[in-house]
C-alpha cells in the first residue's frame, strides 16, 4: 500500500536504487529498478563487458531524485501516481515473442556477436600465457582496439544502410504519385460543343428527296390504280 513519508529513513533508502520506491509502497517501481540496477553489474561481471558499468550511474541517480521527488508531491499528486515497471517491463516481456518471430535473423545475429564479444575477453586475458611477453603487449592492444573498430565499422554500415533505405522510399513514393496523379477539371478550359439537333421527320424527307430525285417520280402503274 502506498504512503507517503517523511525522515531519514526515506534518505536511506534512496540511497539503494529501488529500495526507496518500494519503501514509499510502489512495489512494482522499485522492483524494476533494482533488476536494472543488479542485473548490469551482474551481465557486465559475468561477461566481462566493463563498457555496461556507464549505465550504473544513470539508474542510480533516477532512483535516487525519484524517490525525493515523490516525497515532495503534495498527498493528492502522490495517491494519483501509479505504480508501473519501468521501462513498461510487463509489455516488453509480452511482446518479446513476437518480436523474436519477426526478427528471428536479427536476435540470431545479436545473440552470436554478443557471444564472440564474450570470447574475445575471455582470450585476450589468455595472450599472456600464448605469446611471448614482449609481443603480448602490442597483441593485446590491437585485440582491445579490433572490437571497437569493428563496431564502428558495424554503425557506419547500418547508417549507410538506413540512408539508402530512406532513399528507395522516397524514391517509391514520387513514382507513386505520379502514376496517381490525375489533372482536376477546369471548366475554363474545356471546349465547348454546340449541340446537334435532330431535324423531324419532314425535313429527313425533304433532304432525301433532294439528294434522291428518282424516288420523288410515281409510278405510273400505281398511280393508274
Amino acid at each position: 500500500m502506498k504512503k507517503q513519508k517523511h525522515g531519514l529513513w526515506v534518505f536511506i533508502f534512496s540511497l539503494i536504487p529501488g529500495a526507496g520506491e518500494m519503501y514509499m509502497g510502489f512495489k512494482k517501481q522499485g522492483l524494476s529498478i533494482m533488476l536494472l540496477f543488479w542485473g548490469s553489474i551482474a551481465l557486465a561481471s559475468i561477461t566481462g563487458l566493463g563498457w555496461l558499468a556507464m549505465f550504473l550511474p544513470v539508474i542510480w541517480f533516477y532512483s535516487f531524485f525519484n524517490v525525493h521527488n515523490l516525497k515532495s508531491l503534495s498527498e493528492e499528486e502522490f495517491y494519483s501516481v501509479e505504480d508501473n515497471y519501468i521501462l513498461h517491463m510487463d509489455q516488453f516481456s509480452g511482446d518479446m515473442g513476437i518480436f523474436l518471430q519477426k526478427h528471428q535473423s536479427a536476435a540470431a545475429w545479436v545473440l552470436i556477436l554478443f557471444g564472440i564479444c564474450i570470447l574475445w575477453s575471455r582470450f585476450t586475458s589468455l595472450l599472456y600465457f600464448i605469446v611471448p611477453n614482449n609481443m603480448a603487449d602490442y597483441v593485446y592492444n590491437i585485440c582491445n582496439s579490433l572490437p571497437q573498430i569493428v563496431i564502428a565499422a558495424g554503425i557506419i554500415a547500418a547508417g549507410i544502410y538506413l540512408l539508402t533505405q530512406q532513399k528507395k522510399k522516397l524514391k517509391q513514393e514520387t513514382e507513386t504519385k505520379d502514376e496517381h496523379y490525375w489533372e482536376p477539371y477546369r471548366p475554363y478550359q474545356q471546349l465547348t460543343e454546340k449541340p446537334v439537333h435532330t431535324s423531324d421527320n419532314s425535313d429527313k424527307d425533304t433532304a432525301s428527296s433532294i439528294t434522291n430525285p428518282e424516288n420523288t417520280e410515281s409510278d405510273p402503274a400505281s398511280s393508274t390504280k
